[in-house]
């Protein structure tokens, strides 16, 4: 579903030539649950920006369901980002003054979907979170795992290819950083494919596989489970 191959990113800065992706390739097969972990400065971030659609390698090759992204313009990237893939961020990403039920809307209203469908689905999803009684509420009146939740919702909403999280529980205590990986969990033994960007090995610990990155390049790449 997913492919990289020989993937590869530098940045230039005058003079300064930095590496941040030296030559990575893997796959991920659909209904995955695959966590990409290293340090601070390994490349995460980049990757995460190359599987998201965000950016394009400096060299290499990325696939998504068969359409290779390396050459496209930003409007089809965006078309990409749209209709493949659901982002799920550290800091939420909400509307701060909308409610869970229209923050969830919010994609399906982007893409042309009737009112009372986006409505509806919108609705079928915070319950699916655990969110049915908090509808109405405002990011201010959640908790941050429940904002979470919302945001997950919202990347549910366009029924996409991938789930891609970047630091899903950084800014959540421990208990509720439990919680949103075991709507991953579930998610995942649901059909979906979820690939989580963490620092954190305990979360890395509750997928079904770890590719670890390093100074931009891939040292391992184990199954978990």
């Amino acid at each position: 579903m997913l492919e990289l191959t020989n993937i590869s990113k530098t940045y230039v800065n005058g003079s300064i030539v930095t590496t941040a992706l030296d030559n990575v390739s893997f796959k991920i097969h659909q209904g995955e649950f695959v966590s990409i972990v290293g340090p601070s400065g390994s490349g995460k971030s980049t990757l995460m920006h190359i599987l998201g659609a965000l950016d394009i390698p400096t060299s290499g090759s990325y696939s998504i369901n068969g359409t290779n992204t390396e050459k496209m313009k930003d409007d089809q990237l965006a078309e990409i980002r749209n209709k493949e893939i659901g982002f799920i961020f550290q800091a939420y990403n909400l509307l701060p003054r909308t409610s869970a039920l229209k923050n969830v809307m919010l994609p399906m209203a982007y893409a042309g979907v009737s009112k009372t469908k986006r409505e509806q689905r919108a609705k079928e999803l915070l319950e699916a979170v655990g969110l049915g009684d908090k509808l109405t509420n405002t990011p201010n009146q959640l908790s941050g795992g429940q904002k979470q939740r919302v945001a997950i919702a919202r990347a549910l909403a366009m029924n996409p290819t991938l789930l891609l999280a970047d630091e899903p529980t950084g800014n959540l205590p421990t208990n509720q950083s439990v919680e949103i990986m075991d709507i991953f969990q579930q998610l995942n033994n649901e059909g979906h494919t979820v690939v989580v960007i963490t620092h954190e090995e305990a979360i890395a610990a509750r997928t079904k596989r770890m590719i670890t990155l390093v100074d931009g390049k891939i040292i391992s790449d184990e199954d978990l489970i």
